[in-house]
């Protein structure tokens, strides 16, 4: 058997002759099949030509297979099988529901909207493997031009980054954050300004620079410069250090539920307090793509837009 005649056997030439074979029957497989029957007797004789073999034992009618039918059929329904598997795990590949995303994230994320958007991507695309990653901006920022992050959530604005497109996602307040033990953490009517001389737990500028600036801008238009006397990669090691007595922090007020027992938050007021988060990215695979667009439900006409 020559290559070329290997080229004609087809998978509806596969799928004619499991039909025969199943019916035992040209005339019951040609109606099985939507055809006529001298068209489907003309294939399936061509295909025993093609392979060189007699697959089907023949009389009056089709008395049944030979040994080289029943391996032809057993091995043609595997591959119709693995024929349609390959189609369907294509076209989830294509349109998103099968692969795997890496998702970066500023840690006070995991307090607003976050969450509900991951249960509900995990409910609705099973098959996309969703790796989880705490970072600061500035750390998301470099991964997603390294490669090693496909979607990360950000706090702008986002300084030499015009490279990253970016989609609004959620907002969120600034508030105090005082240790427990602290004499003003009874206090009902704190200011910023009251926090004056105390020490305060920051991240350091190059991971979160504008988060950052926002803080020692805030503390200056309260007429003070923040003492910094210690740092913390990532806000939950910022208010674990607050928690144990280390210092004062500002900090989203989404987090205001973290360590609640050993810290206390108090509100600020004004407009600068408040900040908004977005989802960055650079090169869009479909289930970052469908990941992205899981949240645009809230955001009119941003899917229109990817």
């Amino acid at each position: 058997m020559t290559t070329q005649s290997r080229a004609r056997i087809t998978l509806r030439r596969m799928e004619q002759f499991i039909a025969v074979a199943e019916e035992l029957h040209f005339h019951r497989a040609a109606q099985r099949l939507n055809m006529s029957q001298p068209p489907l007797t003309s294939a399936i004789q061509k295909l025993e030509e093609d392979l060189g073999v007699t697959l089907i034992e023949r009389g009056n009618r089709v008395l049944g297979l030979t040994p080289a039918g029943e391996k032809f059929v057993s091995e043609a329904r595997k591959t119709l099988r693995q024929a349609e598997k390959t189609i369907v795990s294509t076209l989830d590949v294509a349109e998103g529901r099968t692969g795997f995303l890496r998702l970066g994230y500023v840690g006070s994320a995991l307090y607003g909207r976050l969450p509900d958007i991951i249960r509900e991507f995990r409910a609705s695309h099973p098959k996309v493997r969703l790796e989880l990653r705490e970072a600061t901006t500035a750390a998301q920022i470099a991964a997603l031009r390294d490669g090693t992050l496909d979607i990360g959530v950000l706090i702008p604005p986002l300084e030499k980054a015009d490279d990253i497109e970016r989609v609004n996602f959620d907002s969120d307040r600034l508030c105090m954050a005082i240790p427990k033990d602290h004499p003003f953490s009874k206090r009902s009517n704190l200011t910023l300004a009251d926090l004056a001389g105390e020490p305060f737990i920051l991240w350091p500028m190059p991971e979160g620079r504008s988060f950052h600036l926002q803080v020692i801008r805030l503390c200056a238009e309260a007429g003070f410069v923040p003492m910094i006397t210690q740092e913390a990669h990532g806000m939950h090691a910022v208010l674990s250090l607050v928690s144990v007595g280390g210092g004062v922090s500002v900090v989203p007020q989404s987090m205001s539920g973290f360590r609640s027992d050993q810290i206390s938050y108090h509100p600020l007021s004004g407009s600068e307090i408040e900040f908004d988060l977005v989802i960055g990215y650079r090169h869009l695979s479909p289930s970052a793509r469908a990941f992205v667009l899981s949240t645009a439900d809230k955001r009119q006409g941003f899917s229109h837009s990817l």
